[in-house]
């Protein structure tokens, strides 16, 4: 569903959010303790241009948020776990000179969702990525589909088959549906996600405008 831009707008996150946004993270990460008032404060203050929020604009509330920073990928390796790309969920390593955007994090309220806000709110990092002359985005995708069948199918052939379009998984199946590709699966993204059995997919959107940083290549 495209994104319904008479009810909502996206823009880019305050301090008066914060409280909000800590409310919605305990409702779609049940398992998991919300973003801090430090934390998102530290996300503001290091990156403001790079955290949005999704407004549900008859009621002025948000609706949902996408969390990203800045990262040098020579300083990471491509099966780091979200809280070593995260700096634990600080954002201290945020380097306001690295080449690849990294979508920390996207969630939408429950009382929002199939209004395209996820969409809407990757639109508006991916139109970063292009104004700041950045290579590329990446990020991890959940893959909420796959613990029901971990006992007989291995990760990487799950997310080969959700590529694929053999199989729907909930999460991975958006992203893909929104342009991006998958780089692998990888085990140990999270240590708190019970139905994807803390598997992930690396996923990524490489802005077309601006060719890869000198030693790189796709992968």
């Amino acid at each position: 569903m495209g994104f319904d831009v008479a009810a909502y707008r996206i823009r880019p996150m305050e301090a008066d959010d914060f409280e909000a946004i800590r409310t919605i993270c305990g409702r779609v990460y049940p398992h998991e303790p919300p973003y801090t008032m430090a934390e998102l404060a530290e996300h503001h203050a290091v990156f403001p241009q790079g955290q949005f929020v999704a407004e549900h604009v008859p009621t002025a509330s948000v609706a949902g948020a996408h969390f990203t920073l800045r990262l040098e990928f020579t300083d990471f390796h491509i099966d780091d776990s979200w809280d070593i790309l995260t700096a634990r969920g600080s954002f201290d390593d945020h380097n306001p000179n690295g080449h690849t955007l990294y979508g920390a994090d996207v969630f939408v309220s429950p009382d929002h969702q199939h209004h395209g806000l996820a969409r809407g709110l990757t639109d508006a990092t991916r139109a970063l990525v292009v104004e700041e002359a950045l290579w590329r985005m990446v990020g991890g995708s959940r893959l909420p589909g796959y613990g029901n069948l971990a006992a007989t199918l291995p990760a990487t052939e799950y997310v080969a088959e959700v590529v694929a379009g053999l199989r729907d998984d909930p999460v991975l199946s958006v992203h893909l549906k929104d342009g991006w590709t998958v780089v692998r699966a990888i085990e140990g993204y999270t240590h708190d996600d019970p139905e994807s059995l803390n598997w992930a997919a690396v996923i990524q959107w490489v802005n077309s405008q601006c060719p890869p940083p000198a030693g790189f290549e796709l992968r």
